[in-house]
């Protein structure tokens, strides 16, 4: 028990960094959504670059975050020498890229749609790069169970970000038109680079982010064991293929979006599925604060004779809490609807669907550990593959005729695909004794209430909706707290 409130503390404090930034980040969305209009496109183009930027991380880390945790844990290993391997390395590669895309960026920037925009794709490149070396310090900061400082400095860059996106998209639009573009602010703004400037900002804040890691990039002897890379490489490639998979999951409908959709408004339909899609987000934010805390703790604990009932104890608990967090989104819809322009609200259909898309994925990470603890990623890769299949194959058959909601039926397609292979194959080579009929009674039940939430948003006035579905969501907690904290149990705990 005191593992698990371990893990819980951990996952708090990085839930913070993940909750709380998100949900500046989330500052964003609205400031994007009032200012650059559903019709003219411009939420689309930042929806379907950063899309590509998320593939680009997961390949430019090829998997060496998880490598460390693995390798920094193994007996007989240096953690000094794996992190400065794992170093070297990520920036080899990074800087490499850069290299490579400055060398080739008309043909680049022409074949992403962006030929008269070449300026988003190299300031995305060098983004991407830098983002993907800050990816082995962040992680060397989890190895020594340091959640406040990782927190501190992803709040940071997040604070700085909005900051400045409120200056360029807010503030100097209106200081630019009040002056008719004279004086001062006609040197510092031009409404010409519109949507550009959100790339410009990401670039500059990942720059400044560097400076604040560099205690954790000075202070030892940079070293290259060229023996240890490989076997690193050897245990990250499938986890490579893995990520590569998974992340497209997330992003291939952004990206393949604007090449299979028939209509002429492509980028302004992308923009309003990508603006609906961030209030469905709340669960990613969870799922990702699980997860910082829970990848050191697993292989830390894999040692331990009760793993395997803790990690099905985990496995429960999350899912109860993402139902939770599901509920309340769609319970108060009326209210979150808010967080984005009115021209986006069409898109609100995607919500419930993305959702559960992304408790699925959240549980196929849980049940991703088997074959990483048995050292065998390719399966992961295998069933990461097959899911990222079948979301492809939904985007191109249905999207031409569907539109959005053709992705994010996809994105549901496909983590179901991987949850169901991973937990198969699982108990056949790593049993564990999750406790699945207390976990589908959990979803039934929230299946239920979802039901009841829908009709009550679609029938009543707001104000009588909202006190409906409080108390449905009321009930679902009493529920949890009934069959897994007795409240007679929690009290003589608070006593003692």
């Amino acid at each position: 028990m005191a593992n698990l409130r371990t893990l819980a503390k951990d996952t708090a404090i990085y839930g913070l960094s993940s909750i709380v930034g998100r949900f500046l980040n989330y500052l964003l969305v609205p400031l994007y959504t009032a200012t650059l209009s559903a019709a003219g496109g411009g939420y689309g183009v930042i929806t379907n670059v950063y899309a590509y930027t998320a593939l680009l991380l997961v390949i430019l880390t090829y998997g060496m975050e998880t490598t460390f945790f693995r390798f920094a844990n193994k007996e007989g290993e240096d953690p000094a020498r794996v992190y400065s391997t794992a170093l070297v390395s990520v920036g080899f590669t990074s800087l490499l890229f850069v290299v490579i895309v400055l060398t080739f960026i008309s043909p680049i920037s022409s074949a992403m749609g962006y030929a008269d925009h070449p300026s988003y794709i190299w300031v995305m490149a060098i983004t991407v790069a830098l983002d993907a070396f800050q990816c082995i310090p962040f992680a060397y900061l989890r190895y020594k169970k340091r959640p406040v400082k990782f927190a501190v400095l992803k709040l940071a860059n997040i604070i700085m970000s909005i900051v400045l996106n409120l200056v360029f998209f807010l503030a100097l639009p209106k200081w630019y038109e009040s002056a008719g573009g004279e004086g001062f602010v006609g040197q510092v703004y031009s409404p010409e680079v519109g949507v550009g400037y959100a790339f410009y900002i990401n670039l500059f804040c990942s720059a400044m982010l560097m400076l604040l890691l560099v205690k954790e990039l000075t202070g030892f002897r940079y070293v290259l064991d060229r023996a240890l890379l490989r076997r690193m490489l050897g245990y990250s490639w499938p986890i490579l293929v893995l990520g590569i998979a998974g992340i497209l999951n997330q992003t291939a409908d952004k990206i393949l979006f604007p090449y299979i959709y028939h209509g002429t408004d492509a980028h302004a339909q992308l923009g309003i599925y990508g603006a609906a899609s961030k209030i469905a987000m709340i669960m990613a934010m969870i799922t990702q604060a699980f997860r910082y805390a829970y990848e050191p703790f697993v292989f830390g604990k894999s040692k331990d004779k009760d793993n395997r009932d803790t990690y099905a104890r985990a496995m429960k608990f999350f899912v109860i809490f993402t139902l939770l967090a599901f509920l309340a989104v769609i319970g108060y819809m009326d209210i979150l609807k808010h967080l984005i322009g009115r021209d986006y609200w069409e898109g609100l259909d995607v919500v419930p669907i993305v959702m559960a898309a992304e408790i699925m994925m959240g549980v196929y990470f849980n049940l991703s550990f088997w074959y990483k603890l048995i050292d065998k990623t390719i399966w992961g890769a295998w069933f990461s593959g097959a899911g990222c299949l079948v979301l492809i194959a939904v985007n191109v058959i249905f999207v031409p005729r569907y539109g959005y909601m053709a992705c994010a039926w996809a994105g549901f397609a496909g983590y179901c695909t991987a949850m169901l292979l991973s937990y198969l194959v699982g108990q056949r080579h790593y049993p564990i004794a999750y406790p699945v009929k207390d976990i589908l009674l959990y979803v039934a039940v929230a299946a239920a209430v979802c039901l009841l939430m829908r009709h009550a948003n679609a029938s009543l006035p707001v104000w009588g909706a909202i006190c409906v579905n409080t108390l449905l969501l009321a009930l679902f907690a009493a529920m949890i707290v009934k069959r897994d904290f007795p409240l007679r149990q929690i009290i003589e705990k608070v006593k003692r």
